[in-house]
């Protein structure tokens, strides 16, 4: 049975596949409309969730196919405390795939190691969050052309950051990828990452804490939002939040075909001016998430028939 679980279980080819399959997706959606008939999808949300939820939900009715699930943990047996591995192998009984997003690194793990279908891990903590990096991956293809030779700058919460994790994952498999970190200095990028990812690749990076500095340099900006539901002292939250403010007058010394990209939601990271610019990507990247949801399902679906 195949899951997904990190961006690392599919190879740069099965990468590559998948956008190949989302651009037909998005070139011919009737072609795909009862690819999924009479299959259901269930969503077991133990985390909040808006695009990553109904974006799995409307991939798979435009499959053809059905959803069950829920989208607290309170609405669940879990408040009952019925364990990940017993919801996984009662799910099973029920849907064709699983998508789980759950605030335990680890759990949607778990979950493939009990259930009888396909798994996906819809986020874990602050760990991973495979789909939102195939949604990146689309965007940045189709905004760049390309997912090599690149010079690609995350700023804003790179410690618990999982669309961070994952998506440096995905692109130090390319060619040519150059790494800007901007963060607060308690917010870097886990050294882990940095060791077991950047350096074992072979992928130059540096580290900063000045935006405006590097912005020159860069053909695409990963803001992200400092997340308060990973810190545990509000205070460190307050002091940190408003880091990083994405404002026009910051653009000036941008590349005209620089792409700004944010898996959203935002906060208050990026002004609402920049929504009209042209290099704003992040709300496609949402519809591109709907469309790389669809690549996955049809894929995780066609191998377990076989």
């Amino acid at each position: 049975m195949r899951h997904l679980m990190d961006i690392t279980d599919l190879s740069v080819q099965e990468l590559d596949e998948l956008i190949a399959l989302a651009e037909d997706i998005i070139a011919d959606p009737e072609k795909y409309q009862d690819a999924c008939k009479r299959k259901k999808l269930a969503t077991l949300f133990f985390e909040p969730s808006t695009r990553t939820r109904l974006s799995f939900e409307a991939a798979m009715y435009e499959l053809g196919g059905s959803v069950l699930g829920f989208s607290e943990a309170k609405s669940s047996s879990a408040a009952k405390g019925e364990s990940v591995a017993d919801t996984a192998k009662t799910i099973s009984c029920y849907a064709d795939i699983i998508a789980m997003r759950h605030p335990k690194e680890g759990a949607p793990y778990v979950a493939s190691l009990n259930a009888s279908v396909p798994v996906i891990n819809a986020g874990d903590g602050g760990h991973n969050h495979p789909t939102q990096t195939l949604a990146d991956l689309l965007t940045i293809k189709r905004e760049k052309g390309r997912l090599d030779n690149l010079t690609v700058g995350f700023c804003g919460d790179l410690k618990f950051g999982r669309t961070v994790h994952s998506l440096i994952d995905a692109l130090a498999r390319y060619e040519g990828i150059k790494v800007v970190l901007i963060s607060p200095a308690e917010l870097k990028l886990p050294s882990y990452i940095k060791k077991d990812v950047l350096k074992a690749q072979g992928v130059p990076y540096v580290q900063t804490t000045d935006l405006e500095s590097v912005m020159p340099d860069l053909d695409i900006l990963y803001m992200t939002r400092v997340q308060r539901e990973r810190f545990f002292n509000e205070e460190d939250y307050l002091r940190l939040k408003d880091s990083y403010i994405l404002e026009p007058k910051k653009l000036l010394s941008a590349k005209d075909d620089l792409t700004i990209m944010h898996p959203l939601p935002r906060v208050n990271e990026i002004s609402v001016a920049i929504d009209k610019d042209p290099r704003a990507a992040y709300f496609k990247q949402v519809l591109n998430g709907k469309y790389m949801r669809m690549a996955l399902i049809l894929k995780l679906l066609e191998e377990a028939k076989n």
